[in-house]
């Protein structure tokens, strides 16, 4: 008997089901070895075979004895991990994301990890070793052979290159036919980690004794006895020896050491560090004003009963000083924080605030960081090391491997940028953070001086606690804001280019008193279209529903969606007039007007045309802090939270464009814009001015705005909400349609509309065309499923997997892309 189970348990089969990063709703099971099963864990990635030949990086979801049904389980590829780098935790958040957002966990994993863990595999080419007939190779194929003789293995860019065509693949599919060669899947790393080049003596050197020896050596080399002797000053310090720390101290060139190392004299070594280091000193945090501490005293006992926390707190109201004193001490008690920010043009400035005080502590995570850097945040943050217990970042951070994550702080909580739209998952980054804060059974403080409806209904309703913080730091006033009526100034002839002569007058003040400036315009490029006087013709993307962005800069014309780009004409296409214009304005024309009315004066653009390298944002906001700007122009970029103390006036050079957008979010945005950007007014000790340029200065919004009256403009939109059906009484749930068969996708959305409809009747908008129809030749449409409070919402999302299943599973529509977008808003 127990022979039996021995043997039973030997000739056990055992196998993995792993979450692959494909857009695929399944998991997948592989078969694996005894010893696989013994040495694997919940976690840990491997390489596995996908299809006929493509390999995928996996992540071991599940180890098991259950042979899958209706399939032959495959063997793995290879283990790629000795230790899991994916937690218990994070599994559970994103299952928790997968099924709210109504995504594949392949979608998440994809998502979740820096790039370089989703190793890639290239198919590799090499030559069948007793091949020997190459009179029956056609041109390409002898070239390829050919090439295969002097180098063993070649890739299909390889092959790509030396065939000069891009598609290659028939060629190589004859060659795999006459037998010629074979194909073999190979698994690149992506990362590198960065190796710093040490210097010691080999060990034949390494003796008091065999100095004069060595002296008497390089004798007649004088720059390598320089070397020798500078390494041994060096040495007195008891540290290693880097390469370029020797070639400083010794005055020599990467040359001299080189041939000392052929020498056998010197030995190269490397050290593995991390790219990103702290290594300046820290101060101790500012005491909080009698405003802020009462604030502070607030937030700590709300979370004694409530886990989430909003704060609004004014512009300049000093919120970033308290998150610090609570930040603090948790990291003394060895806990991890996560700081959310929607931009990474914040993560900048708030960086160096945050270094002064938690520098040892402190990582960064965004996609402006290298692949290499990303990498190494997230192994730290595995290892719960202490330079990585605060990760500031931008929503991808959600996703870091925490185990010890103890608070979240949610800073300007109402963006939009905090919304994932595309591709999937299609997570809003504060509702996700709260429930990750839930499982680690975490806090999390929700920040804004403009909170959104959702968030301040939920702290209203008691979901959330609520702390109110209506004093700005150092008890300056809130800026002066002064409506201009250009409607009434261009029918009076005092309107310069775009600017009113009130808001020249004010900008020419500011700067004779040597104070910053900054102007508010929400589109770049130098103008949004270009028409002909002739006959009206505006130029097309001829991939996109849209006219092309003229840019002056380069002289092109750009289609914002595509990213199509073609030169500026100089005849209109068709009529072939020469009499070209531009309507409109974008942040480009605005500083090329500036350049002309303050030709000595410093004008610096922020949008995302000027900060698209890795140090972008750095630059422009370290010489607008450094005064080297005086007038800055920019997008809602500059709206996030910058702290310049110098900034006593904004300019917002068109107010109407936010207000007319067509989106039931359009006044609550609009005012939250508006009210940011001119919080960036008068921070320091001055009280700050605020001019805002209108057709219609009475506008209910703007009067709101002119006066900061939040709650009377959340009571209004509150009502507005409740009568047509919107969050956050609704839930939305979007669903688009994309294809480039315009017919099709209007048959695809009319019989998905019809199938909503016959179950949610009067709440499915749609199917609507979208303000831009076209994209990338794809035309669009949308529905929209409005979810009252009362409907069960597993429910609900259960019943449109079934019509989405249904509508695939019908041969004309299957090519139709389908993207469903929970809490579109």
């Amino acid at each position: 008997m127990y022979i039996l189970i021995i043997v039973t348990i030997f000739n056990a089969i055992h196998y993995i089901n792993v979450i692959l990063p494909i857009p695929l709703q399944k998991e997948f099971t592989y078969k694996i070895t005894a010893a696989e099963a013994d040495f694997l864990q919940k976690g840990m990635r491997v390489a596995v075979e996908f299809g006929k030949s493509k390999v995928y990086t996996a992540l071991v979801h599940e180890i098991h004895e259950i042979a899958p049904e209706g399939y032959e389980a495959k063997e793995i590829h290879q283990i790629l991990d000795e230790t899991p780098i994916v937690n218990e935790l994070q599994l559970q958040h994103w299952a928790w994301i997968a099924k709210y957002y109504m995504c594949s966990l392949g979608d998440v994993f994809r998502a979740a990890l820096p790039s370089a863990f989703l190793l890639e595999s290239e198919t590799e080419i090499s030559l069948i070793s007793d091949f020997k007939g190459e009179n029956e190779l056609s041109d390409n194929e002898f070239l390829i052979v050919e090439a295969l003789q002097h180098q063993a293995r070649l890739s299909i860019h390889q092959i790509m290159e030396i065939v000069g065509k891009k598609n290659v693949f028939p060629i190589i599919k004859e060659l795999l036919n006459k037998e010629v060669i074979s194909i073999k899947e190979q698994i690149y790393e992506q990362y590198k980690p960065k190796l710093v080049k040490y210097i010691q003596l080999t060990s034949t050197w390494n003796t008091p004794e065999k100095l004069p020896e060595l002296l008497e050596l390089v004798n007649r080399a004088k720059k390598q006895r320089e070397a020798v002797l500078t390494y041994f000053q060096l040495q007195a310090s008891k540290k290693p020896i880097k390469v370029t720390q020797l070639q400083e101290a010794s005055n020599t060139s990467a040359a001299v050491i080189k041939s000392l190392v052929d020498k056998d004299i010197f030995e190269y070594y490397f050290i593995q560090k991390d790219r990103i280091e702290f290594n300046g000193k820290t101060s101790e945090i500012k005491t909080l004003s009698e405003h802020q501490q009462i604030a502070y005293n607030e937030i700590t006992t709300s979370f004694e009963t409530k886990s989430t926390v909003l704060l609004k707190g004014v512009t300049s109201s000093g919120k970033t000083e308290i998150y610090v004193k609570l930040i603090k001490e948790l990291l003394e008690s060895g806990k991890q924080v996560l700081y959310l920010l929607p931009e990474i043009a914040l993560t900048t400035q708030l960086i160096e605030r945050l270094q002064h005080y938690f520098g040892a502590y402190l990582s960064v995570f965004h996609s402006k960081y290298s692949m290499n850097e990303r990498v190494e945040v997230w192994n730290n943050v595995l290892q719960n090391k202490q330079k990585a217990q605060l990760i500031i970042g931008a929503r991808s951070s959600l996703f870091l491997p925490f185990s010890n994550l103890s608070f979240v702080i949610v800073d300007e909580e109402h963006e939009p940028s905090f919304k994932q739209y595309d591709p999937a998952p299609r997570y809003h980054a504060r509702d996700a953070a709260i429930v990750l804060a839930n499982l680690h059974k975490a806090k999390v403080l929700l920040g804004s001086a403009t909170p959104s409806i959702e968030s301040f209904y939920n702290a209203q309703q008691g979901k959330y606690g609520f702390v109110e913080l209506n004093r700005r730091f150092g008890n300056v006033l809130l800026p002066e804001i002064e409506l201009v009526d250009i409607k009434e100034k261009h029918r009076k002839k005092r309107m310069k280019g775009h600017f009113s002569d009130r808001l020249l007058i004010m900008i020419q003040e500011a700067l004779d008193e040597k104070e910053q400036v900054i102007l508010f315009q929400n589109r770049r490029g130098f103008a949004p279209v270009v028409e002909c006087e002739t006959c009206g013709v505006s130029p097309q993307c001829p991939q996109c529903d849209v006219s092309l962005t003229f840019h002056s800069y380069r002289k092109e014309l750009r289609c914002h969606y595509c990213g199509y780009r073609q030169a500026m004409p100089h005849n209109c296409g068709a009529c072939g007039s020469n009499k070209l214009n531009t309507k409109g304005f974008g942040t480009e024309q605005i500083e090329m007007e500036l350049q002309e009315l303050f030709p000595d004066h410093k004008i610096g653009r922020m949008d995302l045309d000027t900060t698209r390298g890795k140090y972008g944002y750095q630059k422009i906001i370290g010489q607008f802090q450094a005064q080297e700007i005086d007038i800055l122009v920019g997008t809602q970029m500059l709206s996030k939270g910058l702290d310049f103390a110098n900034v006593s006036l904004v300019g917002i050079l068109n107010a109407d464009n936010m207000l007319n957008f067509p989106d039931f979010r359009a006044h609550e945005r609009s005012y939250q814009l508006m009210v940011q950007v001119s919080g960036r007014a008068g921070r320091d000790k001055k009280r700050g001015k605020v001019a805002i340029q209108t057709f219609n200065p009475y506008h209910q919004i703007l009067q709101q705005v002119s006066t900061n009256s939040y709650d009377v403009m959340y009571k209004e939109q509150l009502e507005e909400r409740w009568q047509y059906h919107y969050p956050p009484f609704y839930r939305l749930i979007k669903i688009t349609f994309r294809h480039k068969d315009f017919n099709r996708v209007e048959e695809g959305a009319n019989w998905f509309g019809k199938s909503l409809t016959s179950m949610f009747k009067d709440n499915v908008l749609g199917p609507t065309t979208p303000a831009v129809s076209k994209i990338r030749n794809y035309y669009i449409r949308h529905i929209i499923i409005k979810i009252p409070q009362k409907q069960h919402l597993a429910a609900t999302k259960k019943n449109i997997i079934r019509v989405k299943n249904a509508f695939q599973s019908v041969k004309e529509f299957r090519p139709i892309r389908l993207n469903i977008d929970v809490d579109n808003y």
